[in-house]
Order: C-alpha cells, then structure tokens, then sequence
C-alpha cells in the first residue's frame, strides 16, 4: 500500500488562525492538519506561522474552500 503524501496548501500566521482555517476545510468536507512541527509552544498557542496541510489529491480544492471564505490566503511555500 502507497503511503499518502500530504502537502502545505497554505501559511496562516499564527496557530489561532490555522486552527480555524483547518474547520474551514474540515467543514468542507476534506482532511486538513496543522503540520506538528509548526505547533510546539512552551507557553500556550505557537506565535509563528503554521502550514496547514491535506492530502495530495485534496489539495486545490482544500486551497478552494479557504480560498471561498478569506479575501486572501497566503500562498503555500514552494
């Protein structure tokens, strides 16, 4: 069995912010995860960006639905 390749599909700049966007794109229908090395914090909530990621194949239209909600989404890294 292929292992699923999941992909950064958008930066938000802080954990707060990412974890809403990931229901954006859970209420959607699709799988989305914050990437975990972008959410350790000693003190609470991670003040750096975080990359929310989705499986490959769900990716552009993970990337849709936030994009159908947010007048902008920060493009994901290349």
């Amino acid at each position: 069995m292929e292992a699923m390749k999941w992909v950064v599909i958008a930066t938000a700049p802080d954990q707060l912010t990412a974890e809403m966007w990931r229901e954006i794109v859970r209420q959607a229908g699709i799988r989305c995860e914050l990437r975990p090395s972008d959410t350790a914090s000693y003190m609470g909530l991670s003040r750096i960006p975080v990359r929310l990621i989705s499986p490959d194949e769900e990716a552009g239209r993970a990337q849709e639905a936030l994009s159908a909600v947010l007048e902008e989404v920060p493009p994901a890294p290349e």
